[in-house]
C-alpha cells in the first residue's frame, strides 16, 4: 500500500509538477525573446532615424556660397570656375547660381551661388541660402585690403557669428583674390590683419551678448571668451589661399584659381 502511494506521488510530480515548470520556463524564455526582439527593433528604428537625418542634413546643405564685398571679384571668379574662361562682368544685382563638379575622384556637384556684394542685396539672400550652405568662399580683394579691412571684418563678423551658420560650420575658404596686382596682400597677413579686426569688433559688441551661453538675437560668441580671436577657435574648417581669377597674362591667359578649385575639391 506504501508502495502504491509513493508510485501516485511520483506520477503526480512527473505530470502536473513538472509539467507547470516546464510552461513556466518555456513563457520566461518567450518574454526573453520577445523583449530581444522589441529591443533589436529599436535600435534598427533608432539607427536608421540618426544616419536619415544625418544623410538628409549634409544633402540638405549642398550650396557653395560666393561672398564678398563690391568689386572683390566674385562674379569672374564664378565664372573662372564654371568655364574656365574670361568673361568680361558687372556689379551683380541679383544672385547667380548654376551647379558646380568638383574637380575630384568622386564626382561631387554643388550649387554654386554668387552673392552680390552690395549690402542692401546681399542680407536678403545670404539670410536665403544660409541654412543649405556646405561652403562659404569669402572672396576678399587683396590689392586694397588695407582701405577695406574694416568693412570686410564686419561682413564676416556677420556671418560666423550667425548662429545657423554657427550650428552648421561649413567649410570657410577666405579666398585672397587678385594676386595678380602688386600691391595685393599675402593670405598670412590679410589672416591676421582680419583676426586683429576681428577681435577688436568683437570687444565692442560683446555687451549686446547677455546670456550665459553668449547668444542673442540670433548671434553667437566668436572665438573662445578669455582669448584674443584666432580663426583656428571656429568650429568650421578654414582655409586662407591665395588666387587671381584674372590671372598673371590678363583676359587671354588663364586664371589662377587652382588652390580655390583644390579647397572645393575637399568640401
Amino acid at each position: 500500500m506504501e508502495n502504491e502511494k509513493i508510485h501516485v506521488d511520483l506520477e503526480d510530480f512527473s505530470e502536473e509538477q513538472f509539467m507547470e515548470s516546464f510552461m513556466r520556463e518555456i513563457q520566461s524564455e518567450e518574454a526573453v525573446f520577445i523583449l530581444g526582439i522589441l529591443v533589436a527593433l529599436a535600435l534598427v528604428i533608432l539607427t536608421v532615424v540618426f544616419f536619415g537625418n544625418f544623410w538628409g542634413s549634409s544633402k540638405a546643405r549642398n550650396a557653395v556660397l560666393l561672398l564678398g564685398l563690391c568689386d572683390s571679384g566674385k562674379t569672374l571668379l564664378f565664372t573662372r570656375l564654371l568655364l574656365g574662361k574670361f568673361v568680361r562682368t558687372q556689379t551683380s544685382i541679383t544672385e547667380n547660381s548654376t551647379t558646380y563638379k568638383s574637380k575630384n575622384d568622386r564626382g561631387s556637384s554643388w550649387t554654386l551661388i554668387d552673392v552680390p556684394g552690395h549690402e542692401s542685396l546681399r542680407v536678403q539672400i545670404v539670410e536665403k541660402y544660409k541654412a543649405v550652405a556646405r561652403a562659404i568662399v569669402f572672396v576678399v580683394d587683396s590689392s586694397i585690403f588695407q582701405k577695406d579691412v574694416r568693412d570686410v571684418a564686419e561682413f564676416l563678423y556677420s556671418i560666423l557669428t550667425d548662429n545657423v551658420v554657427a550650428k552648421n560650420a561649413p567649410t570657410l575658404v577666405v579666398a585672397c583674390n587678385k594676386q595678380d596686382i602688386s600691391m595685393a596682400k599675402s593670405a598670412k597677413l590679410i589672416q591676421q590683419q582680419l583676426e586683429k579686426e576681428l577681435n577688436t569688433l568683437r570687444m565692442t559688441r560683446s555687451a549686446a551678448l547677455s546670456s550665459q551661453d553668449g547668444a542673442v538675437g540670433g548671434s553667437v560668441y566668436l572665438g573662445k571668451k578669455g582669448k584674443d580671436f584666432e580663426f583656428s577657435q571656429l568650429p568650421n574648417r578654414v582655409e586662407f589661399i591665395e588666387c587671381s581669377a584674372l590671372g598673371s597674362k590678363g583676359e587671354d591667359g588663364d586664371a589662377d584659381i587652382h588652390a580655390l578649385e583644390n579647397c572645393l575639391a575637399k568640401i
